[in-house]
């Protein structure tokens, strides 16, 4: 098991790796006060945390703020915008394990039955479709963390160079996850782990009290996505 080093050219990292770690984006203090506005907020909230996190002021401004908009813009373009994003709060009281997997489900405005697209859910009242490799691609997350992530406390962990590799079937994934040396990505609050969606990623349940808070925005290159189709914001 490797461990994921911060990197200093982001966007080529992206795109050779599928992820990068920038450790020192934002301060102590940001992370304390956006936490603590979280935790006051009404947003609905599952035992995971908070699905449609961009209904909530400071994660809507986050989103914008030129520290991870530059980047998002530098790896897909000037008119990358944020359009989703989760809070996922793992803690002794809301442990889970995640196995191998890709991020392929999109949010979109209204359901239109596209070649390429589905199969389609509703989740918290808004559409979504799996959604085709070549719309994937142009899709990048930014997960801002608001505590410490370290070994202990279930970190994400990747398939370096998978996102090259298209849509998988379980089959496909479950045999990389056997023939590529997974990298843990620790990141120290206040840090970003930047990914694309279709690199092979899962984390381990926290072995340990501390809190693992990560606020994970998603950008793309356009809200338009397909004829027809165009991202919700959630």
């Amino acid at each position: 098991m490797r461990i994921a080093a911060r990197t200093e050219n982001v966007p080529n990292r992206i795109v050779s790796d599928g992820f990068a770690v920038i450790t020192d984006a934002f301060g102590s203090n940001e992370m304390a006060v956006l936490a603590e506005e979280l935790e006051r907020s009404n947003l609905p909230r599952s035992k995971a945390g908070i699905r449609h996190a961009m209904r909530h002021g400071g994660v809507a401004a986050l989103a914008l703020d030129q520290r991870l908009l530059g980047v998002a813009r530098e790896v897909l373009g000037r008119q990358a915008l944020p359009y989703r994003a989760t809070l996922f709060d793992k803690s002794p009281i809301s442990n889970w394990l995640v196995v191998w997997h890709q991020d392929t489900a999109l949010p979109l405005r209204e359901r239109r039955e596209t070649r390429g697209w589905g199969p389609w859910s509703v989740k918290d009242g808004v559409d979504y479709a799996h959604a085709p490799a070549k719309i994937l691609e142009h899709v990048l997350a930014l997960r801002v963390h608001l505590d410490d992530s370290t070994a202990a406390n279930g970190p994400l962990r990747v398939l370096p160079g998978t996102h090259t590799l298209g849509v998988l079937t379980d089959e496909a994934i479950h045999s990389l996850s056997k023939e590529i040396e997974a990298v843990d990505c620790p990141v120290p609050h206040g840090g970003v782990l930047a990914m694309r969606p279709l690199i092979v990623h899962a984390s381990s349940k926290s072995r340990v009290a501390n809190p693992r808070r990560v606020l994970h925005i998603e950008y793309a290159a356009s809200a338009a996505v397909d004829s027809g189709l165009e991202l919700a914001v959630a």
